[in-house]
């Protein structure tokens, strides 16, 4: 059977250490026991790498050794990933001032991938943008790509 391709924002990352959200942190636990063991194709991009390196060292050096504990490829932002993530910005799905999380949906688009894995309800994991970025994406060439939590993913959440 063929590995999906999931993509991880960086929200997934953070929630393997999230006590005052034991629920998600849990499930995103599970979640990571699954890339761990390679049961998918992992993408992150180096816009999570960037994300990562703002914050405070402990938690940075806490996430980095998680990244670094599965396989995965990574994106490098291109022209084709900002005119897309643009084009979720121009059509009102994603606020500009957020671009960063259009830049992560446009680059798990474009790499091709089946899910990207977000904890972020606020702008991504949310049926406006779920319905908004599909459409650009049929507009576009490119195929759907599904906005799921770790806990959906692994069926223990919905």
């Amino acid at each position: 059977m063929k590995k999906l391709k999931v993509y991880l924002d960086t929200s997934v990352i953070s929630h393997l250490d999230h006590p005052d959200a034991p629920e998600n942190m849990q499930q995103t636990l599970k979640f990571w026991d699954e890339l761990v063991k390679g049961l998918y194709w992992v993408f992150i991009s180096e816009i999570v790498l960037l994300e990562i390196n703002k914050c405070p060292e402990h938690k940075r050096l806490k996430m980095l050794e998680y990244i670094n504990s599965i396989r995965y490829d990574e994106i490098i932002i291109d022209n084709e990933i900002i005119e897309l993530a643009r084009k979720y910005v121009s059509e009102g799905i994603i606020p500009g001032k957020y671009i960063d999380d259009a830049l992560h949906i446009a680059a798990a688009t474009v790499a091709d991938c089946d899910i990207l894995a977000s904890w972020n309800f606020k702008h991504i994991v949310r049926s406006k943008t779920i319905f908004g970025v599909n459409g650009v994406n049929r507009l576009f060439g490119y195929k759907e790509i599904q906005l799921l939590t770790p806990g959906i993913i692994i069926g223990e959440e919905g």
